[in-house]
């Protein structure tokens, strides 16, 4: 039982190590890419407290180099979708009646463990598995997931403190309940922090989870399930399976216990889910929560006071870090024709001393994209923007899928501010610029918050504050991340908490309460400490 009130340990963004030549981290990483490199991995679904192997195995291969194998992943099926729902109904109970300063504990320790000991491994696993350079990996699967799970313990702490007024002879309270059933997490490949978060930030508020990560990602969700179970999260509170999405969501949408969906993918996927949702609405003992962050078509604006060469930087670093495959990149750049020369110039530079390759060698800025599929697809976009005579390639353009699915960093100039990749979601390091003429900057502003139907990151480029009010408004429902003088990207919990709304997303800012409060179901408790004994008021008296 509860014997005071504590305080956890006051929350702090995860130092980024440098990996600079002769550093202990880089000696570490090198260390590890090397054994993980020369080892097979066999690897189960966890359900209650099973390893689950299921003998259909399905290979998983680094991006950058797809004759190799890492390993192979065992696929279940609909059935095993049914026993980890039942595992983490099963494990309900107990977890709901934890006190929650030992459900801190465990993802406390679970952080330290990501911080220390496993940082190399979930490292190394990322750079693999995904293609993330040491710099891109260290950020997300050793810093981001620290902190998600370090500040979530902090706002847990915080929302339990948020409680009522109470009158005279009264003692008013909230409790916030985790809500009834199971919660169902959709992960991605693109971040190990967002696959780490998903299950854990409905799990740390009590509630228990089936945790479906994508195919992609199944390497470094391994080495995140060996910490949560080294940190102490008891069997069923979160079930990782490997099921085919509409076989797992055949079986999820249509029980009555389903309580939520934490998301983050594709905007179209995530719209069949809510329509699914909707569908079965009678079948659910109550309103299930939907958390999805999804599709961008990123933004960057700049005034024609801006500064060049940073607006240049941002362009290169906002669209090309992990090979454009983030929510967040830098897609489309609306540049003034003052500027365009010699922006150009900085960034055909730039472009051309992008090393990419390996990111075992630590020299290569960038790597591979994930999939044949995503490179299939990026490609095409490429190939056609080659043939329209609106388009002028800048920079890049070319590709190559024989050792790994390598897509040149790409700079397309637009002369129709309405073409194909100005307006639609390519996910791959290609960026289109559209330049205006510099007096018309306000006319600017409309196409951007006209041209996309999404709303998640954005920039502003600007030395004049007048024009930096001015893009501030008018954009204001154009982004939920909003940058000034910065690239769109890089988001950091505790400090810029991550989300956008129209198709970008529910807008529940992932790193923040705001979150946390999604996977809760408060309940009001009224105490009164004399209570009436007489069933008329004073006004019913005589004169």
């Amino acid at each position: 039982m509860l014997k005071g009130f504590f305080n956890v340990p006051e929350a702090k963004n995860e130092p980024i190590l440098s990996y600079k030549p002769g550093s202990p981290e880089k000696k570490a990483v090198k260390e590890m890419l090397a054994k993980l490199r020369a080892t097979e991995i066999d690897a189960p679904m966890y359900i209650g407290g099973e390893e689950v192997r299921t003998g259909n195995k399905k290979p998983m291969t680094p991006p950058y180099d797809h004759q190799h194998v890492l390993g192979y992943y065992h696929e279940g099926d609909a059935s095993h979708v049914e026993q980890a729902i039942n595992a983490a109904l099963g494990a309900k109970a107990a977890w709901n009646d934890l006190s929650w300063e030992h459900r801190a504990s465990i993802f406390l320790k679970a952080a330290d463990l990501i911080a220390g000991p496993y940082r190399a491994k979930m490292n190394a696993a990322t750079m693999l598995g995904q293609a993330k350079t040491i710099f891109q990996a260290e950020i997300d699967s050793a810093c981001e997931i620290v902190d998600f799970l370090r500040f979530n313990v902090q706002y847990m702490t915080e929302i339990y403190q948020q409680q009522p007024n109470s009158s005279d002879q009264v003692w008013n309270r909230v409790e916030h309940r985790p809500l009834e059933g199971f919660i169902f997490a959709l992960t991605p490949f693109n971040f190990t922090a967002i696959a780490g978060n998903l299950p854990t930030a409905p799990a740390l508020m009590g509630n228990t989870v089936v945790w479906k990560p994508a195919e992609t990602q199944i390497y470094s969700a391994q080495v995140l399930m060996e910490v949560f179970r080294e940190a102490g999260v008891p069997d069923g509170v979160i079930n990782l399976v490997y099921v085919d999405g509409p076989a797992a969501g055949e079986v999820i949408f249509n029980h009555p216990e389903f309580a939520g969906l934490h998301f983050t993918g594709s905007t179209a996927t995530f719209q069949t889910l809510w329509k699914t949702i909707g569908e079965n609405i009678t079948k659910y003992k109550s309103y299930p929560r939907i958390v999805g962050e999804t599709g961008g078509k990123d933004f960057i604006i700049a005034h024609k006071s801006a500064d060049a060469k940073a607006l240049a930087t941002a362009i290169i670093r906002g669209a090309f870090e992990f090979q454009g495959q983030k929510c967040s990149a830098a897609s489309r750049v609306y540049i003034p024709s003052n500027l365009w020369e010699e922006v150009e110039g900085y960034l055909k530079e730039d472009v051309a001393n992008i090393k990419m390759g390996s990111p075992e060698d630590f020299r290569n800025f960038m790597s591979a994209v994930i999939d044949e599929k995503a490179f299939n697809k990026i490609t095409k976009y490429i190939d056609d923007a080659k043939e329209s005579p609106l388009v002028e390639v800048i920079a890049g353009g070319n590709h190559d899928k024989s050792k790994g699915y390598f897509v040149e960093p790409t700079i397309l100039k637009v002369e129709d501010n309405q073409y194909t990749t100005m307006c639609e979601e390519i996910f791959g390091p290609v960026v289109s610029i559209f330049v205006y003429n510099e007096d018309l900057f306000e006319e600017a502003l409309y196409l951007v918050d006209s041209t996309s139907p999404y709303a998640l990151t954005g920039a502003i480029f600007s030395q004049d504050r007048y024009a930096i009010e001015l893009a501030s408004q008018k954009l204001q429902q154009s982004a939920g991340n909003f940058y000034i003088n910065d690239k769109p990207t890089g988001a950091v919990v505790g400090q810029q908490p991550f989300g956008g709304a129209r198709g970008s997303g529910t807008n529940d800012k992932a790193g923040s309460q705001l979150n946390l409060l999604r996977w809760v179901s408060q309940r009001t408790i009224k105490e009164t400490f004399v209570s009436p004994t007489d069933f008329r008021y004073p006004f019913m008296e005589e004169e």
